[in-house]
C-alpha cells in the first residue's frame, strides 16, 4: 500500500493565468519492524488540471455531441483524468510526468512538485442550479500490471475579464538561463501577474460614479435612491442611501436584498420561457417612517462567484431600485451570464 498526499502551498485559490504549485508526497506507511514489511513499487505518476462541466438536465438541451467515444476509454491502464465524473471535462492541460519506477522502502516517502500555469481561457469555478464548472487537480499514477488509481485534489480558479496579456520582455528572451535563479525568476513572473490583476481591479473598483433613481408609484414619487458606484469586489460593500424628503408619499418601511441570476439562452432551454434561477446572498429590512434619509451596506459574499458569460447559460449580479443597475459585468466570448442585482 501506498499513500499519496498532496499539498497546495499558496491555497486552493488561483486566478486564471497564475502559476499554480503542488507538492505531491508518495509515503509507504508500512513499518520496517513489521513482519509483512516489503518495499512497494511504482511504475509511474502523472499529474494534470482539468475542468468538469455538468448541466442541469432538468434546465439545460445540451447539443448532441454524437457518438464519439474513445476506444481507450474503457481499458484501466489509460490515464483519463476524467473517468468516473459526472458531465463534460471541458478543458484539461496536458499530463507531466513525476516520475518512473519510483520504489519506496518501509517507512519512506518521497516528495514531488508539480507546477502549471492555470489555463486562461477557460470558465470561471461555479456552482449554480443549471450548470457547474469545477477544477481539479488529477494525480495518477499505477504499479506494474494493476490499475490506474487517481486522487483529485479540487481547487477554485477566479477569471479576471479584460486583463491583458503582458508583452514578453525582449531582455528575458535573449538573455541566458540561469539554472540556479529558476524558482526566484517564476515566482517573480506570478508575482507581477498578481500584482496586475490587483491593480486592474483596484482601478476597476475604485471609479466612483453616483446613479440616481426615482421610486415612485401609481400615487407619486416615494423617495430617491443613490448607489454610488456599479463595479464591485468579492467582499466589498454595496452602499447606497435613499432621500425621503423628496417623496410625495411617506414610506413605512424598506427592504434591499442582493441577488444573483443565473439564465439560460433560450436555444439551450430545456422548456420554453422557463424562469430565470434567483439565488439571494443578503437583506437589509429598515423602518422609515418619518425618516428624512437613511442608508443601507450588503456585502458582496466572499463564495460567489464574479459576473461571467460561458457557452451553454447566463449569470449575473446586479441592483434594481424599480429599475435595474449591473453591479458587475465581466463578460467574455460566451454564451451564459451571472449576474448580481439590488432588489428594493
Amino acid at each position: 500500500m501506498i499513500e499519496v498526499v498532496a499539498s497546495m502551498a499558496r491555497g486552493p485559490v488561483f486566478l486564471a493565468g497564475e502559476l499554480m504549485e503542488c507538492l505531491i508526497t508518495f509515503t509507504n506507511p508500512m513499518s520496517h519492524l513489521s513482519t509483512s514489511a516489503s518495499s512497494e513499487m511504482l511504475a509511474w505518476a502523472s499529474a494534470q488540471i482539468h475542468c468538469q462541466f455538468h448541466a442541469s438536465e432538468n434546465r439545460v438541451a445540451l447539443p448532441a455531441q454524437g457518438n464519439k467515444q474513445d476506444v481507450q476509454a474503457d481499458s484501466d491502464t489509460v490515464l483519463i483524468p476524467s473517468r468516473g465524473e459526472r458531465g463534460q471535462c471541458v478543458l484539461d492541460t496536458p499530463p507531466k510526468i513525476l516520475f518512473c519506477d519510483l520504489r519506496l522502502d518501509p517507512g519512506e516517502s518521497k516528495t514531488y512538485s508539480y507546477s502549471e500555469m492555470v489555463p486562461v481561457d477557460g470558465p470561471p469555478s461555479f456552482r449554480g442550479q443549471a450548470v457547474k464548472y469545477v477544477y481539479k487537480l488529477t494525480i495518477g499514477c499505477q504499479r506494474v500490471n494493476s490499475p490506474i488509481k487517481l486522487l483529485r485534489v479540487p481547487f477554485r480558479v477566479l477569471v479576471l475579464q479584460g486583463m491583458p496579456e503582458p508583452p514578453f520582455p525582449q531582455d528575458e528572451e535573449v538573455s541566458p538561463s540561469n539554472p540556479f535563479l529558476e524558482e526566484e525568476e517564476a515566482s517573480r513572473r506570478d508575482a507581477r501577474a498578481l500584482e496586475r490583476a490587483l491593480d486592474m481591479l483596484m482601478v476597476t473598483t475604485s471609479r466612483r460614479c453616483p446613479h440616481m433613481f426615482n421610486i415612485t408609484n401609481m400615487r407619486g414619487k416615494v423617495a430617491k435612491f443613490c448607489i454610488f458606484k456599479t463595479v464591485y469586489r468579492l467582499g466589498e460593500d454595496v452602499v447606497g442611501t435613499f432621500n425621503f424628503s423628496e417623496g410625495d408619499i411617506p414610506c413605512l418601511q424598506y427592504s434591499v436584498s442582493l441577488q444573483s441570476e443565473e439564465e439560460i439562452q433560450e436555444q439551450y432551454q430545456r422548456r420554453p420561457g422557463q424562469a430565470i434561477s434567483v439565488t439571494g446572498h443578503g437583506r437589509h429590512l429598515e423602518s422609515c417612517l418619518h425618516t428624512a434619509s437613511s442608508h443601507f451596506s450588503l456585502p458582496v459574499p466572499l463564495n460567489v462567484t464574479p459576473g461571467f458569460s460561458t457557452d451553454i447559460g447566463q449569470r449575473t449580479a446586479q441592483s434594481s431600485p424599480a429599475c435595474s443597475s449591473s453591479l458587475s459585468s465581466f463578460s467574455s466570448s460566451y454564451h451564459c451570464y451571472y449576474y448580481y442585482y439590488l432588489v428594493i
